[in-house]
């Protein structure tokens, strides 16, 4: 794809979303149920849609919030739920729709004192740290819901439901919700208990209160902070206008460090952002193009560090090198991890997902340690996390979390927080930035290249990519070398991965559809050089097409 012209240029006035109208449309538009893209569906990452095309409205919110009670209601979950929000200009006008129906409801809401914002994984941690008294007082269990479409452009919106296990919740629950949100929207919201928000707060059921203060206290349990604090390192960070900004100066104050917020602003149409590679206004903490303006500053700190708007994701800068490709970071803090956690049990496997770089099984290997190879998504590592099974869990696409410093679980959502600290750590304990650190795994294991590009796909064609296995490829070589494995399930957990992943002695690459888009994803790497990475994809597109052709 081509870059546009402006991509990494602050965003004219002619590139912003009019938030006055998208609000409009949130609460004037009925959806539309004949419409499938107005409909409610949960991704890998909740309900997302906008209000301009009917797929985020306050209708959908009221719906997937009864949808969420009635869930509730049928496992028994009686506990206090957590509310988080970032700040997408929608996410504040659907945080209200879904106090409405939860105080309607009887559901006590636990929300950020002052109308505050509340990060994923601090929604994640909140959970986590409840059911773990709960369990021990026989207290009702907690779970959380979470406004937020990510690092989806200003005008979208996006709701996700946490259950008591504190991670994104698995397929069947996602399933069950969507198909009862669904119903209520055909039934023209009949069913759907809800109040005026002023009687929502009047209710005795939102409780405000500091969910700040207990999460910043706990750091020192996951990350040795003191470290970082005798290294008297100078840290930029760029929250990019999302729902982690409020916490850095707590952060700074409890632990002595010297961090600057090199952008405080906070802005729903994010007129802030330089535009993405597509010209898009995306807060994309793993694009360069987003990045551009905490770049600026690379040379001027010991290290930058940049998050997506609810804080699930990282992006790190360091000076020399500049922004790390996510897969570099995750190895580095993977290797780093294995060889500064002492107390952690030499049986806990590391977790990736099938589309990571092969230099995290390298570093695996190297260390003795098990790898758990899943299919793309978080949510395949919740129960690992959550059972402290799993030391580490991380996605190619810059989220990750793993466990405290004494090996129980700290969060089962990815938690940008905690590794933007981590490299802080890493410089403090050894000296070495995380990417001056990954120059030297590859003079140890070899560099790697690695590639994703996005090829446009008909439907029926997409349907198609079920049936994909060793004998539809039909295939001994790629890019040269002799194939090893054909797979159509993960090796770590066996579920089913929704595509094809190939692989030979020096390089690999996955195929699958996206979940939302008329689009297939090929995901490549070589350890041997650019052009074998290029003979790779060249070779998967053809094998592809040709299999799902025949």
């Amino acid at each position: 794809m081509a870059i546009h012209q402006r991509a990494g240029q602050i965003a004219n006035q002619t590139d912003l979303v009019n938030i006055p109208k998208l609000m409009s449309h949130y609460y004037s538009i009925t959806p539309n149920m004949d419409d499938v893209q107005q409909r409610v569906t949960f991704g890998t990452s909740g309900h997302r849609g906008c209000a301009f095309n009917g797929s985020f409205n306050q209708q959908h919110i009221w719906a997937i919030t009864q949808a969420v009670v009635d869930y509730r209601q049928s496992v028994n979950i009686n506990g206090p739920l957590i509310l988080g929000i970032d700040t997408h200009a929608l996410s504040y006008a659907a945080y209200l729709s879904a106090i409405e129906v939860l105080a309607a409801n009887k559901v006590t809401v636990h929300i950020q004192q002052n109308d505050g914002f509340t990060p994923t994984p601090v929604v994640s941690h909140g959970v986590i740290c409840a059911n773990r008294e709960a369990n021990i007082t026989g207290a009702a269990l907690s779970d959380g819901l979470i406004i937020t479409p990510s690092h989806n452009p200003p005008q979208d919106g996006g709701i996700k439901y946490n259950p008591p296990h504190g991670g994104p919740a698995e397929g069947n629950i996602t399933a069950w919700i969507e198909s009862r949100a669904n119903d209520y929207l055909r039934q023209a919201l009949a069913g759907v208990q809800k109040l005026a928000y002023a009687e929502a707060l009047a209710s005795g059921y939102v409780n405000a209160i500091d969910l700040i203060t207990p999460y910043v206290a706990d750091l020192d349990n996951v990350i040795d902070m003191k470290a970082i604090t005798n290294a008297k390192l100078r840290i930029g960070v760029d929250p990019l206008g999302g729902s982690g900004i409020f916490y850095w100066a707590p952060i700074a104050a409890r632990y002595g460090l010297d961090i600057t917020l090199v952008n405080d602003k906070v802005d729903p149409s994010f007129s802030f952002m330089p535009l993405d590679k597509d010209g898009k206004i995306r807060m994309d903490c793993s694009s360069p193009y987003a990045m551009a303006g905490l770049l600026a500053h690379k040379e001027s700190y010991d290290l930058c560090l940049g998050n997506d708007p609810d804080y699930d994701r990282h992006g790190i800068v360091c000076p020399g090198t500049g922004l790390m490709d996510p897969n570099h970071y995750l190895a580095v803090a993977i290797d780093y991890l294995l060889t500064h956690r002492p107390d952690w049990s030499d049986t806990l496997a590391i977790g990736k997902t099938l589309v990571s770089s092969a230099l995290i099984d390298k570093i695996c290997a190297f260390h003795g340690k098990k790898l758990l190879e899943v299919p793309v998504g978080f949510k395949w590592f919740v129960d690992g996390l959550a059972e402290a099974t799993i030391a580490f869990g991380g996605e190619e696409s810059a989220g990750a979390a793993f466990l405290r410093r004494d090996g129980t679980t700290w969060c089962t959502d990815k938690d940008g927080f905690i590794l933007g600290l981590l490299a802080a750590e890493i410089l403090a304990v050894t000296g070495k930035t995380p990417g001056q650190r990954h120059q030297e795994l590859v003079k140890q294991f070899g560099q790697s290249f690695y590639k994703r590009i996005d090829s446009p796909i008909s439907l029926e064609n997409k349907a198609k990519f079920a049936l994909l296995n060793a004998e539809t490829l039909n295939a001994t070589v790629l890019a040269g070398e002799v194939i090893e494995n054909v797979l159509t399930h993960a090796p770590g957990n066996n579920a089913a991965i929704g595509g094809i992943k190939v692989t030979t002695a020096n390089g690999w690459f996955a195929a699958r559809p996206s979940g939302t888009e008329a689009l297939f994803k090929i995901y490549g790497e070589s350890f041997i050089s650019e052009q074998h990475l290029a003979e790779i994809i060249k070779d998967a597109q053809a094998l592809i097409d040709k299999a799902l052709n025949a």
